[in-house]
């Protein structure tokens, strides 16, 4: 049996071509039996993201162009282009490879922690369509664990390190408790979604959206449970917030110093937290001349962000000596019950002889032989059964020159060196 892990992933195909093999989630358990029944994959789990396709399976005989023609067959994409960018790692690869992945450290942005969920979702799709068996349930198992261990002994997690994680971190800092706290966001772009998404995580629920179109700023809105207005509308709802974000591609400022000044009046000079990760900027540089504001601009949160890479990738040496001694022992448990079915053949064998001598001994006994020599013979017998097939391969490999058996019959047997003395 090998394990098998192949894809692609945002380092070595465009996204062109991870669009054009992303799985579907309403399409997967379909998929993932058809693959299991078509391709020669025993067990399967699919993780597919917007960054990775990946198939974790365990085969027998198979190549992994039998798994790339069914990837061909299954979303119509050309074979060659996944020869050019496709990757194939197995057994111990391929489960360092899987850790790495559920820790974050093959990822787009170092220590990301949404991975690991979605590497919980594919598993339990998995399980719902009866591609899971004992092999991938121990791995996937062992790798939960590897990457909770990782999150909790490592700082892989702790430090932001995208401009809208930084930005609601920074709020954080300003304010002990941020679900008291009332936000309004300028704009309604992508940054400001990111932003909504990790304010609403961190408890904050009074937010506003403000945006030159109110349509837009209504659709951002209504995901987050906030109230949307008009950029024109921004003076007489700033006195009511506690942060302001600000990302937009207006060319001239939106808020300036007046605006702030007469907030702050209105605020009694309770603090106000404002980021603006605009270019150009949405806020005007004097508006941190006022009292009680704090005002960080992209630069600002671009040194906050290397630093923070920086610790990230120290922590993934961390996380990378994890991964190393998770997935040795992992292995070790898949060599110790390879050996199972061995050692149960082994008793079996022995057992057969036993309980066959045993038969002879017993009727010998009824019929009135001398006990000590029936036991006698019992003994012998028993020896020289037992013993007969090894006796037999070891003269066998000694004859060959293989010298490695005879070490391991006295690593076996624990047979020193006076015992095998000519």
């Amino acid at each position: 049996m090998t394990l098998l892990a192949l894809g692609i992933n945002h380092k070595t195909a465009p996204v062109a071509v991870r669009e054009k093999v992303a799985f579907a989630p309403d399409l997967l358990p379909a998929q993932l039996r058809d693959a299991n029944s078509a391709s020669g994959m025993q067990e399967i789990v699919i993780l597919s993201t917007c960054n990775r396709t990946e198939l974790y399976c365990t085969v027998e005989g198979v190549q992994p162009e039998q798994l790339l023609a069914w990837l061909e067959q299954t979303h119509g994409v050309s074979q060659q282009e996944l020869l050019d960018c496709h990757y194939c790692l197995s057994d111990e690869e391929a489960v360092k490879h899987l850790f790495r992945v559920a820790s974050g450290l093959d990822s787009l942005i170092l220590g990301e922690p949404q991975i690991l969920g979605q590497m919980k979702s594919a598993y339990a799709v998995a399980q719902e369509a009866g591609t899971i068996g004992p092999e991938l349930g121990r791995l996937f198992r062992q790798t939960f664990s590897v990457a909770k261990k990782v999150r909790t002994d490592t700082a892989i997690g702790e430090n932001p390190v995208s401009v809208a994680y930084a930005a609601v971190n920074l709020a954080q800092r300003i304010f002990s408790d941020l679900s008291k706290s009332r936000a309004l966001l300028i704009g309604a772009g992508e940054t400001i979604d990111l932003v909504a998404k990790h304010l609403v995580d961190a408890g904050v629920s009074d937010i506003t959206v403000a945006n030159r179109t109110l349509a837009r700023a209504e659709a951002l809105a209504e995901q987050f449970g906030a109230k949307a207005i008009l950029l024109s509308d921004i003076p007489d709802a700033l006195f009511k917030a506690d942060m302001i974000i600000s990302s937009t591609a207006s060319p001239l400022p939106i808020l300036g110093k007046g605006a702030v000044e007469r907030a702050m009046k209105k605020r009694k000079h309770a603090p106000m937290f404002m980021v603006d990760i605009a270019v150009p900027r949405d806020i005007e540089a004097e508006v941190a001349e006022v009292n009680d504001v704090y005002l960080y601009n992209l630069d600002d949160l671009k040194d906050i962000i290397e630093e923070n890479v920086r610790a990230r990738q120290d922590a993934a040496l961390d996380a990378q000596e994890i991964i190393e001694a998770g997935s040795s022992d992992f292995m070790r448990q898949l060599r110790t019950l390879d050996a199972v079915t061995t050692l149960k053949a082994f008793r079996q064998h022995a057992e057969s002889i036993r309980d066959s001598e045993l038969e002879k001994a017993m009727k010998r006994l009824s019929k009135g032989d001398d006990v000590q020599k029936v036991m006698a013979t019992l003994a012998s017998m028993l020896t020289n059964k037992l013993i007969h097939r090894p006796t037999v391969s070891m003269r066998e490999a000694s004859a060959e020159g293989r010298k490695e058996v005879m070490d391991w019959v006295q690593e076996l047997y624990q047979l020193k060196d006076e015992d095998v003395q000519p």
